[in-house]
């Protein structure tokens, strides 16, 4: 057992288990996920489409656009080849840059690189993963969806879409695939402070003349307050996915489970 901070991790909990999580760097959900995969002794491999500036393992990282069909592809084959599968899939790759303005600044281009990325790129994997899954009996998919599929906007209308789309897409596969022995959920994630959000947060204090805390207040205040008052940690939803991908939530099958700090107060 390893003591990271108040948190005790099982170092051998995922021994053994072949792990592949999609946009695992730059400093966000994906690169925290790995770390904390790792630690509890998965061999983790990753994807981004550019390689990190200090790249321990060369093995266990593709280089690579998910968005695309080739991208998808590649993925498939190389994990295949080299590890013939593997045991957990955590599709973590999202995001967003289609223009603000409104629908009318909106194009079908936009809007296609949005459903590729947030659904198609999930849609594609599970595929060319679950076969060596269904053989062997066992296997876990985990979807990062986003509380933003319940707060459509009109500079995230697409966004928003997509992740409701996998949302939908995932319960529907947990349910076809637990009889086969795969587990499958997914994690809505809030405000959660990535160094992409840091980097948007830095660009509204520019805008707004102010410091950096006023610019993310500013920000949590336009999603109606976060109750604990605070963003989450990439490490913390990083936590939420190890236990969720692990055999102590082995009875958990198409749950989407919020992680926001208490954003969404519907029920």
């Amino acid at each position: 057992m390893e003591n990271s901070g108040h948190i005790m991790i099982d170092s051998k909990e995922l021994a053994g288990k072949r792990v592949l999580v999609t946009g695992g760097t730059k400093g966000g959900m994906g690169e925290a996920i790995v770390k904390r995969l790792t630690k509890a002794g998965a061999t983790v491999i990753t994807t981004a489409r550019s390689a990190p500036d200090e790249l321990k393992d060369s093995e266990l990282f593709i280089q690579v656009d998910i968005s695309t069909p080739e991208g998808t592809n590649k993925i498939v084959e190389y994990i295949l080849e080299r590890f013939g599968g593997v045991d957990i899939l955590v599709n973590n790759v999202g995001g967003s840059s289609t223009p603000t303005g409104g629908v009318l600044k909106q194009t079908d281009t936009d809007w296609q690189r949005t459903f590729d990325t947030n659904l198609f790129a999930a849609v594609r994997l599970d595929r060319g993963l679950l076969p060596p899954m269904i053989k062997q009996g066992y296997g876990v998919i985990l979807h990062i969806t986003s509380i933003q599929r319940r707060f459509p906007g009109e500079n995230t209308m697409a966004y928003s879409a997509a992740k409701a789309a996998l949302a939908n897409y995932s319960k529907a596969l947990a349910t076809e695939l637990a009889p086969k022995g795969i587990r499958i959920n997914s994690v809505a994630p809030g405000f959660t402070e990535t160094k992409a959000a840091e980097r948007l947060i830095e660009r509204m204090a520019q805008e707004r003349e102010c410091d950096y805390k006023n610019a993310r207040q500013a920000l949590m205040d336009s999603l109606g307050g976060i109750p604990i008052g605070r963003t989450a940690r990439p490490e913390e939803v990083a936590e939420l996915v190890a236990f969720l991908v692990s055999d102590r939530a082995s009875y958990i099958v198409g749950a989407e489970h919020t992680i926001d700090g208490g954003i969404v107060r519907t029920l």
